[in-house]
């Protein structure tokens, strides 16, 4: 007979019993800071001070961006289209994608790829944009269309030296950065996802979990809009830019 169970490491529940990870989930709700509980679910183990700090840091940073994020946007029309909060939410967090709120995982895995060769931060940096110039590509997590210096990202990287926490990683998209200077002839600093895709990548997480740091961030940020949106709002508003202009073919006759 086959059996019929599947495995799973995250959480053990029973009558009266739940651990997480191994630990009971009262003495974490007592001992852990929500940071510090989102490091143990994904790692699998408890944080240090630093890392816990960086978890923290790392949720923080992203939690809102204003009313013009394209899953904002998102979870606003939903909302005002007539819908429960929750379908609001899931509306803002499926707008999410490679194009917003993909770069840290983007990011984390070209830093990954290519520090696991092994040779010096300068000289990777280096390689790394050469290819990218050869492929026509563009470095994920670099420039922002507001800042043209991301409060978040000094703030990320002060948090890993004050713990000395500063591994190949951080050293890497550092000197990517120095290198598009160079030798793309402008400036494009390190926004707060390629500061998140080093942090998490010295941290030891795999980038493919990076989509769901942005969306762990930003859902308390768009929970208040797609509330605000629902209280202070009237229904069915226009949401986003108005203005357009169409450029379709003119009216036409049908022969059938």
């Amino acid at each position: 007979m086959a059996d019929d169970k599947w495995q799973t490491g995250i959480t053990d529940i029973g009558p009266g019993k739940i651990n997480v990870r191994g630990y009971k989930i009262t003495d974490i709700m007592e001992k852990l800071t929500y940071a510090e509980t989102v490091y143990l679910i994904l790692k699998g183990e408890l944080p240090s001070k630093a890392e816990a700090e960086l978890m923290n840091a790392i949720l923080v940073s992203s939690v809102d961006h204003g009313a013009t994020p394209p899953s904002v946007l998102g979870a606003r029309t939903v909302m005002s289209g007539g819908n429960s909060l929750n379908a609001a939410l899931a509306g803002g967090v499926l707008v999410i994608g490679d194009t917003h709120g993909g770069a840290i995982e983007q990011s984390a895995k070209i830093m990954q790829e290519w520090a696991a060769r092994g040779d010096d931060p300068a000289t990777t940096a280096s390689n790394l944009v050469d290819w990218l110039r050869e492929t026509k590509k563009r470095m994920p997590g670099f420039g922002h269309r507001l800042h043209t210096v991301d409060p978040r990202t000094g703030k990320l990287f002060e948090i890993a030296e004050r713990h000395g926490y500063s591994g190949k990683h951080i050293e890497l998209c550092k000197a990517i950065e120095g290198q598009l200077a160079e030798k793309l002839g402008k400036k494009l600093p390190i926004n707060v996802d390629g500061a998140i895709a080093a942090v998490i990548s010295d941290m030891g997480f795999d980038w493919r979990l990076g989509k769901g740091f942005f969306i762990i961030s930003r859902m308390p940020g768009l929970l208040a809009h797609a509330y605000e949106e629902m209280t202070r709002e009237r229904p069915m508003r226009k949401l986003g830019p108005l203005p357009f202009e169409y450029d379709g073919p003119d009216e036409r006759g049908m022969d059938k």
